[in-house]
């Protein structure tokens, strides 16, 4: 976090690994702090303080697993199944935090905002 005090950053997408999860909230402070927007790809980053994330809708991801494993079960070989990518991504703004770096939202991000916190 030194690093991006001392060099000029003037913001941050931050990647979910175990690590950045361990310390969602103290990153979510720190960018509210040093008033850097911030784009997460997981929304609970959103709930813990964050700007915004855009992110696969996880639900949506873990019903399509279970259809892989209706087909496993029904005798499919796994290696025979295509790799799918997600196909539902949502967008969640916390307008508080945008409040607090001093930024504003443009409504025609708001309407496309699948959850907003205000």
């Amino acid at each position: 976090m030194k690093t991006a005090t001392k060099g000029q950053v003037q913001g941050l997408v931050v990647a979910s690994t175990p690590i950045y999860r361990t310390y969602r909230t103290r990153l979510a402070n720190f960018a509210e702090k040093n008033r850097l927007p911030a784009v997460y790809d997981d929304r609970e980053l959103v709930d813990a303080g964050g700007l915004m994330s855009y992110a696969p809708n996880y639900p949506a991801m873990f019903r399509r697993a279970a259809t892989y494993v209706d087909k496993i079960l029904k005798g499919a070989r796994p290696a025979d199944l295509a790799v799918e990518q997600p196909t539902q991504f949502e967008l969640w703004l916390n307008l508080k935090t945008a409040k607090q770096i001093g930024l504003t939202i443009p409504q025609s991000v708001l309407y496309r905002a699948d959850k907003v916190i205000r």
